[in-house]
């Protein structure tokens, strides 16, 4: 598959002008038109780059505030000093426990809030994601907290971002490439509580498609993972077409469906 194409509905802008040249720069590498002055447009959204953040807004009467990624401030920051450390059902699924920080390779990196969690953890993240305009504001949220003195280290050597289907790229994996966790969060189906805010859900929603090929991505995963597979799901919805988990972990709200494999190896 190839990567999803951004909307025809989006534009690229800029505030303030001192930014144009970096926006153009923008719109040229993601192949989407730049907005120019504040004029009515035929856009549906606008990826804005201020001089503090890439924001992606809906426009409208309506319309929600903006999204952005952020691990400095906000739901990032109480989920690292609250969330429950290696306790943490998340934690759990991938294995994390005293002395063990497995290698992780997130294939539906969204705005990379579990792989954030992860990260401050100890693990090694690889975050992979297909949407090139859901990508370019996932690495400015990284490059911002890259720049922070409390996580900014952490951020810089356990959180890589590549721009890519996760099937793709899990096929070009090379043996010693191979992580030991494959941690999967497709969309939720329509209908299903999601933990994400209503606007971040419809904007990964409409940037990223319904993910129905999420069966063949856990294929892929489970031929690729050294030592297990995770797949994030609403509490009681069904599990991905395939094999059966092997066990499940829940929250309120989620279920951490984990896949052990047997490769002569031990798992976690």
């Amino acid at each position: 598959m190839n990567l999803i194409s951004p909307s025809s509905g989006v534009a690229v802008a800029v505030e303030p002008s001192s930014l144009a040249s970096a926006a153009a720069t923008l719109a040229l590498e993601l192949q989407i038109p730049l907005a120019i002055d504040s004029s009515p447009t035929p856009f549906t959204h606008l990826l804005v780059l201020t001089g503090e953040r890439l924001e992606l807004r809906e426009l409208g009467s309506n319309a929600p505030g903006p999204v952005y990624a952020d691990f400095v401030a906000g739901a990032a920051v109480h989920r690292r000093r609250f969330g429950g450390g290696r306790h943490q059902p998340l934690a759990r699924a991938v294995g994390l426990k005293s002395g063990v920080r497995p290698t992780v390779l997130d294939a539906t990196a969204g705005l990379g809030r579990d792989a954030f969690v992860l990260a401050c953890l100890g693990c090694t993240v690889q975050l992979v994601e297909r949407s090139p305009i859901i990508a370019a504001l996932l690495r400015d949220g990284l490059c911002r907290a890259a720049q922070d003195p409390e996580i900014g280290s952490l951020v810089a050597t356990h959180m890589r971002l590549t721009v890519a289907d996760g099937r793709k790229f899990l096929g070009e994996l090379g043996n010693d490439q191979r992580p030991d966790v494959i941690y999967l969060d497709p969309m939720y189906p329509r209908g299903e509580k999601s933990a994400l805010p209503g606007k971040e859900l419809r904007l990964l929603r409409r940037l990223a498609g319904a993910d129905d090929d999420a069966p063949e991505l856990l294929a892929a995963a489970l031929a690729h993972a050294r030592r297990r597979v995770v797949v994030k799901r609403p509490r009681r919805a069904p599990s991905l077409t395939g094999p059966a988990p092997t066990m499940q972990i829940t929250a309120p709200n989620t279920r951490f469906d984990v896949y052990l494999i047997h490769r002569d190896r031990p798992t976690l």
